[in-house]
């Protein structure tokens, strides 16, 4: 790639940096909130919900606003929400304005990131675009990884609080470098607005994508929230330790990197196709471990297939929209995305309480999974067909970006 390209890349790849940063802190620090707090089991969820409600209103409103009014002024307005809202994380005294803070940051991150995938989508076409976009996503991975030494090396040292002063303050370092970011000039042939995506040319897609996101984000956060938990009852606590964290989030790299090379072999569709069938074969053996080594092999096949899968449905959805409601068809798919994940957990949890075996939970999984599955091989259409033409025209593309 030219060295413009791996500069857009950085600059918006740090949408998604931020964003598994900011989800993996909470998940650490949440116990130790209980035992400062003397949190109980409902106030700990609320302080997880909040946010997941925060990024279901971010994700709807920005999207529509980047249509509006640009997709750089969003992006940065998104990211500064959210650095503010860390910021002010730090002198919380209590739980209920943790919740209120987390809620606000709830709405940057939430609009951040599709925003963030509708910007490279407007700078790339067909394979190329593919590629960026599951780059963009691996960052997740990355953020991830930061985010797990900084709970296990700092935390335990300096505190929470310091833990998310040092995020807050590397958020806000990627401020002045998205002021630099190319910004497409948007000449909507209709005024933006959510009834279009209802209007027959487009309500298929927008139905069927937000039915894929609300898939992937209940089975993703329902998965890897509760099965670990699932293990541990069952005398497995190495999944909390950080050689795994750090397995775990290693293994997601090359999943896709993967997506990113299949992405010029093969039609989108495809792609996700292999990935969710993945998925479901390695939520099962994950399930079925019995042993430290079954767990790390099983684990690490259900990071790679689980977000190399999310990195695929980020490269297939911008395509399906036409620039001018780009943004507000993205970030509405994200946001009905959003309802499950916020659904997920408690769906799992509400389960497990009503004496439902494991194995039918992990049932549930694989239903619906499949039933996106069908969804995206029946109702998706695919545009993007790899190709020498399409190779021909990024090539030129990149002379024009």
């Amino acid at each position: 790639m030219s060295k413009s390209k791996y500069h857009l890349l950085f600059v918006v790849g740090t949408a998604w940096l931020f964003d598994a940063m900011d989800v993996a802190i909470l998940s650490f620090i949440m116990p130790l909130l209980k035992t400062e707090w003397q949190l109980s089991p409902v106030q700990l969820g609320t302080v997880g919900a909040a946010t997941s409600v925060g990024m279901i209103i971010g994700a709807l409103v920005c999207g529509y606003l980047a249509d509006r009014i640009g997709r750089k002024r969003v992006l940065i307005y998104t990211l500064a929400l959210f650095s503010c809202g860390n910021l002010a994380l730090t002198l919380a005294p209590n739980v209920t304005i943790f919740i209120l803070i987390r809620f606000i940051t709830g709405i940057g991150l939430g609009g951040e990131l599709p925003v963030a995938a509708t910007l490279i989508a407007d700078s790339y076409r067909g394979t190329q675009r593919s590629r960026m976009l599951v780059m963009a996503d691996s960052f997740w991975a990355i953020g991830w990884i930061l985010a797990s030494v900084l709970a296990f090396g700092a935390m335990p040292v300096i505190g929470w609080r310091w833990t998310v002063l040092i995020t807050a303050l590397t958020v806000l370092y990627a401020l002045p470098l998205r002021k630099h970011l190319p910004d497409t000039p948007v000449k909507p042939m209709v005024k933006p607005s959510y009834k279009v995506l209802w209007q027959p040319e487009h309500r298929q897609q927008t139905l069927l994508l937000s039915a894929l996101w609300f898939i992937v984000m209940l089975t993703y956060y329902g998965m890897f929230l509760w099965l670990p938990s699932i293990l541990v009852l069952r005398g497995f606590p190495i999944i909390h330790s950080f050689n795994y964290t750090l397995l775990m989030s290693l293994a997601q790299l090359p999943g896709y990197y993967l997506a990113a090379y299949l992405m010029g072999r093969l039609r989108q569709k495809t792609v996700l196709l292999i990935y969710l069938c993945g998925t479901i074969v390695s939520v099962l053996a994950f399930s079925m471990a019995t042993s430290n080594s079954a767990i790390l092999v099983s684990g690490a096949w259900l990071s790679f297939f689980d977000l190399g899968a999310w990195g695929t449905l980020i490269a297939l959805t911008p395509g399906q929209f036409p620039q001018a409601i780009r943004g507000t068809g993205m970030g509405t798919a994200q946001s009905i995305g959003r309802v499950g994940a916020t659904i997920g957990p408690y769906l799992v949890g509400l389960l497990i309480q009503l004496k439902f075996s494991i194995s039918t939970v992990l049932g549930l999984f694989v239903v619906l999974l499949v039933f996106g599955a069908l969804l995206l091989a029946v109702g998706v259409v695919d545009s993007t067909v790899p190709s020498k033409e399409a190779a021909d025209h990024d090539a030129k593309s990149e002379t024009t970006h």
